[in-house]
């Protein structure tokens, strides 16, 4: 069996257990698309499955490894796809791996079902289009499908700078939103170029100097109470992130806060399939979205990639090469 390269650790822990390691090259198996990845990003998601803090999810100690990393990707079509695929040798696409397989896109191949992939952007790179994916994907079903935002609503996205949230704020100005961003400070002017109406410090300001909204999507996941009571009578709240700092008890308010009160949360993790993915290609052909690459760091530094999305301060994405 042949071997490729792949993203791996041994054990939870910082961004230093992260290495370039080998593992057997996937096969694809019936009605299964092989394909050669290019580029991948880094989520908020991995942070936490790398540093131990989803073990219910990803495992416990001593249990699967080594784990690899990597929920999206774009690449090309290595092997001949099934009949009936929409795809050929060759083409150009991007996808995430199914919620099953969670990790394992940071490497050189993956295989995954039809309905995983779309054709990619024809006029973006890979490093580009990768950066527009998952947070693509996430702010179309928190703001059009959770949220269901309306021209002329006020939208708040916290976390406005990072790879959800600078994708979620030209949605929403796409969407005919009046959109309040929070950022870091440096990143204030980048968000407003993004399409922000407004841009406020995060850390002067404080929820209670922001006035009301009829839409809030936290990507950030802490003092999550205090942004909730900002939703005006038929606000909508949608959380796609949980402090990390209290996961369990987070946990416990963002799926209580689902059920109960008079402005619920909607707290989910995407699935997205084919249809998304071609709509936000469609988005991105069309001008609505534009790309944004914080830095691309080659496979074999993807600690490197993992210590600067968790010091913060990010600006779109941090991305993955493979080659």
């Amino acid at each position: 069996m042949s071997e490729m390269r792949a993203a791996l650790y041994d054990r939870y822990g910082p961004p230093e257990v992260l290495y370039e390691g080998t593992v057997p090259k996937p096969v694809a198996a019936p009605g299964e698309i092989l394909v050669r990845v290019l580029a991948a990003s880094v989520n908020g998601g991995e942070l936490a499955g790398r540093a131990g803090k989803v073990r219910p999810v990803t495992g416990l100690t001593g249990r699967g490894f080594p784990k690899r990393t990597g929920m999206d990707f774009v690449g090309e079509v290595a092997g001949p796809p099934p009949p009936g695929s929409g795809v050929a040798v060759g083409d150009r696409v991007w996808g995430l791996l199914s919620r099953g397989r969670m990790f394992g896109s940071a490497a050189e191949f993956v295989a995954v079902p039809p309905q995983r992939v779309a054709l990619a952007p024809s006029a973006l790179d890979p490093a580009q289009a990768v950066s527009l994916l998952a947070g693509g994907t996430t702010s179309i079903t928190a703001l059009r499908d959770k949220a269901r935002l309306s021209a002329g609503e006020r939208l708040l996205v916290r976390g406005a700078a990072g790879g959800v949230g600078s994708v979620a704020v030209q949605l929403g100005r796409a969407y005919g939103a009046h959109v309040t961003a929070l950022a870091g400070a440096r990143n204030l002017d980048f968000v407003r170029d993004l399409g922000a109406d407004e841009a406020f410090d995060y850390a002067t300001t404080g929820a209670d100097a922001l006035g009301r909204f009829d839409v809030v999507l936290d990507t950030v996941g802490s003092q999550a109470p205090a942004y909730r009571r900002l939703l005006a009578p038929g606000g909508r709240m949608v959380a796609i992130a949980f402090d990390t700092a209290r996961p369990a008890a987070s946990i416990a308010y963002l799926l209580a806060s689902t059920a109960f009160g008079s402005r619920r949360v909607r707290f989910f993790s995407g699935n997205p399939t084919r249809p998304l993915f071609t709509e936000l290609t469609a988005l991105a052909e069309g001008g609505a979205l534009r790309p944004v690459v914080d830095t691309v760091h080659p496979l074999a530094d993807i600690a490197a990639a993992h210590r600067a999305l968790e010091r913060g301060g990010v600006r779109g994405k941090h991305v993955i090469r493979v080659d």
